[in-house]
């Protein structure tokens, strides 16, 4: 692989370079050591992979990934010295395109082999998730996708129950678009609510297994206390990374993998909830293009997941429970359906 490293610590990219350059199949293209810099690079001389130092100075990392996902789309793969401090930040540039993170080799670990090895074990797995390169030029050859449908992400935690049999209630049969959903219960209870629900929709309710196809007129619940994911452009299944997180499934975690992964249409939608999960995920989707929507103060039973999304700007519309429903169904007969 053609590896372009961005960074503007010395060490940092002296560590890095030696790792990808322990393996004979790969080689260091080029050194960024700015953001900008990398950017203009990559237009010039796009990489198999880039590794994206979190801490890149001049343009901010998350707006490094934002503009190479747009106009230079390759796989990038964030480096980080401060995987604890930095978790916010990682989420939102994987939500903006980035494949994944990885700890910056150590230089405590005099072994380079044994600093290398996480690194390289990420880079093996980017090759493997992209093939090899198309052309000189940096297309990245990638698998094709089948045909998409449209996709409805819902994401809610206290009082989601209600208003998800509300939201649910009010869709039509014939609604043109494939259901996901993240609600914060524990799993023991999922099964239950997955039948409750099912009771309450006029489309079919049930658990999301492992390798699940979100399709269209079905509506898929999270179902394990690992994150629901999309694992591939069309396909779902559960991770416990990040461990860490206070909030299993991760709504966010879900909507970041939506961004990185999901090549239809979609429209995201944060519901009632304490706390603030779901919020960052809902700004990706927006920044992305995709139309969102929060629950409004009055109709939540706690106004804090759609609340932190409105601080942040991350809802195009934010709306009384009772006219959510009536506005999906108008947004996706106006988007042309697909599959």
């Amino acid at each position: 692989m053609k590896i372009g490293i961005a960074s503007n610590l010395s060490d940092a990219v002296d560590v890095l370079r030696d790792a990808v350059e322990s393996i004979c199949e790969h080689e260091v293209l080029w050194v960024a050591r700015t953001g900008t810099n990398a950017v203009s690079l990559c237009a010039r001389d796009m990489p198999d992979l880039i590794l994206l130092d979190i801490a890149i100075p001049d343009m901010d990392a998350l707006e490094v990934t934002r503009l190479l996902t747009k106009e230079t789309p390759c796989p990038i793969l964030i480096v980080t010295a401060h995987r604890d401090a930095d978790t916010p930040r990682i989420f939102d540039a994987m939500g903006r395109g980035a494949l994944d993170v990885v700890n910056m080799p150590s230089l405590d670990e005099t072994d380079p082999h044994l600093r290398a090895e996480p690194l390289l074990a990420k880079i093996a797995m980017v090759e493997k998730l992209t093939g090899p390169s198309a052309d000189r030029r940096g297309s990245v050859a990638r698998p094709a996708s089948p045909r998409l449908p449209n996709l409805l992400a819902i994401g809610a935690s206290a009082g989601g129950p209600a208003a998800l049999g509300a939201v649910l209630s009010a869709l039509p049969k014939d609604f043109p678009a494939a259901v996901v959903i993240v609600q914060h219960v524990d799993e023991r209870f999922t099964s239950g609510m997955a039948e409750w629900l099912d009771q309450h929709s006029a489309l079919p309710v049930r658990l999301a297994e492992e390798g699940d196809r979100p399709t269209r007129g079905t509506v898929l619940l999270a179902g394990t206390g690992d994150h629901l994911t999309f694992k591939s452009p069309d396909r779902l299944g559960y991770t416990p990374e990040p461990q860490d997180y206070v909030y299993r499934p991760s709504v966010n975690v879900f909507l970041w993998s939506l961004c990185r992964q999901w090549r239809g249409k979609a429209v995201g939608v944060l519901l009632t909830g304490m706390g603030s999960d779901g919020a960052l995920g809902l700004k990706s989707m927006r920044d992305m293009g995709h139309h969102t929507i929060a629950q409004d103060k009055s109709s939540s039973a706690v106004y804090g997941m759609p609340k932190a999304a409105a601080a942040l700007d991350a809802a195009t519309e934010v709306l009384p429970l009772t006219d959510i429903a009536p506005r999906l169904a108008e947004i996706f007969t106006s988007i042309k359906v697909e599959g």
